[in-house]
């Protein structure tokens, strides 16, 4: 048997001096409370707080990270579970997989994830591999099977104060209501508004989009003017029912206003089918532009995460939908892009604009500066295939020269797999105790300026940031 037993300096540096340092100060935050203001768990799951069903749907189907890097050592997605009806999934052949391919996650956070998960969660002592993989699916099963290991204990248990979730605005939020209703249930969940899929008119999924909107709001959505009214009045319901942010996913940011009646004309013409290439991009970047001036109005952050060429592969989204995998990074840029917003918008008061990106260039090249000036622009944290210990590293080196500390949004785990949580946001403390540690021997910080720093970033920051 091959033990499983983090190390209790993982991540920390290998210098003995720095390492003290960087001790004292990850012992300062470690068991700080979790603020989670963006990531994708389903609210439903802590509302009905049923036992997970079994360890591949708890850790493995629903974890892109995962089904991606194991596709891409040839285990077909459908293997795994994905796009397969629960009921027709074969856990312990999915975490047999999973198993076999162990050594596939060597060096990666997935693997670093994985381990705090299975030890300090499930108190497992023994490495998946071939040999073990039933004997640990076991070992899970009957854990999931205890009260200790439902949804709501183990929230109780990861000290999560604050967990966001993405939502689109035609959502009737039940779930986000009920729990705060709900007198047994002491933690808080907050909805966040995401309405990528208004801003694509000639797409298939637009108009139907359009219509759920009007259903949800009881606004005509057969106009440009009734879309803008709409997705106002659906904000007031996302802030009345908890939410403080809103995220945009888009591939190139773009953000340059339309007179109404030019946005009408193509509102009403992708209606008709007849919407060229040019005329939706235009929409996309004036509604991207009218998103920021209704954060301006109504208060609630604006989250921006541009640059990903989403579904790359057409055989892959056309079987299994997307989030599947098959995101890939695209070279990207905001300064020009935003500068209409930023004009408009980026000395208003009270306005919040986190800036995201797969493109770590990025981060000193341009968000830095941006986050450096103006005091609406945030630098979001490493995200999706950066949310790594080495890239945010590279992060806090690229960011602080020009934004300082003050002006990033702390950590963002960004993920559907709950369980991962408390390990996600254990990696980004103990980096950034590494990083602030490695000031502080070379006499760039006083230890107690670190030690402020530290709590800052896990607390202060993303209450501020996020408005919690």
């Amino acid at each position: 048997m091959t033990a499983l037993s983090p190390h209790p300096d993982r991540l920390l540096p290998a210098d003995p001096m720095t390492r003290n340092v960087a001790r004292r100060l990850y012992d300062e935050v470690a068991a700080a409370p979790i603020l989670s203001p963006h990531g994708h768990v389903d609210a439903r799951v802590l509302l009905d707080d049923a036992p997970f069903p079994d360890p591949a749907t708890l850790f493995i189907t629903p974890d892109h990270y995962v089904t991606r890097l194991l596709h891409a050592h040839g285990v077909p997605l459908d293997e795994l579970g994905v796009g397969v009806p629960p009921e027709d999934r074969d856990g312990r052949a999915i975490w047999r997989h999973f198993c076999r391919h162990w050594d596939a996650f060597l060096g990666t956070p997935v693997r670093f994830w994985f381990e705090s998960e299975l030890s300090d969660v499930f108190g497992l002592d023994e490495q998946p591999s071939e040999a073990s993989a039933d004997r640990i699916y076991d070992q899970l099963e009957a854990r999931l099977a205890e009260p200790e290991f439902r949804p709501r204990a183990l929230f109780d248990r990861f000290g999560i104060e604050v967990l966001a979730t993405t939502d689109d605005p035609a959502d009737d939020l039940a779930a986000h209501l009920a729990l705060r209703e709900d007198p047994t249930f002491h933690g808080r969940v907050v909805p966040t508004f995401r309405a990528d899929r208004y801003m694509t008119p000639g797409t298939a999924a637009w108009a139907p989009a359009l219509t759920a909107l009007a259903e949800a709001s009881g606004i005509d959505t057969g106009s440009y003017a009734g879309l803008i009214e709409a997705l106002r009045s659906r904000r007031a319901f996302f802030r009345a029912a908890g939410g403080t942010a809103t995220d945009t996913g888009v591939l190139t940011p773009e953000a340059t206003p339309l007179p109404d009646t030019e946005a009408e004309r193509i509102h009403l013409a992708a209606l008709a089918g007849e919407v060229s290439t040019a005329d939706a991009s235009a929409y996309r970047a004036n509604l991207l532009y009218r998103f920021a001036e209704m954060s301006v109005d109504d208060g609630l952050v604006m989250q921006l995460h541009a640059g990903v060429h989403r579904n790359t592969h057409r055989p892959t989204f056309d079987r299994f939908g997307p989030d599947t995998g098959h995101d890939l990074p695209a070279v990207g840029g905001y300064t020009l892009p935003l500068a209409p917003l930023l004009a408009g918008f980026g000395t208003a008061p009270g306005f919040h604009l986190v800036l995201f990106t797969v493109d770590e260039t990025l981060f000193s090249r341009e968000i830095a500066p941006l986050a450096g000036f103006y005091p609406s622009v945030f630098a979001g944290a490493p995200w999706w295939f950066l949310d790594s210990p080495a890239a945010i590293t590279r992060y806090r080196a690229a960011v602080t020269d020009s934004a300082g500390f003050a002006k990033t949004s702390g950590f963002i785990d960004d993920t559907r797999a709950f369980c991962s949580i408390p390990a996600r946001h254990d990696m980004s403390r103990r980096v950034d105790a590494a990083y602030l540690a490695s000031l502080v021997v070379t006499h760039q910080l006083s230890e107690d300026d670190a030690l402020g720093i530290a709590r800052r970033l896990v607390d202060e920051q993303p209450r501020h940031v996020f408005k919690l």
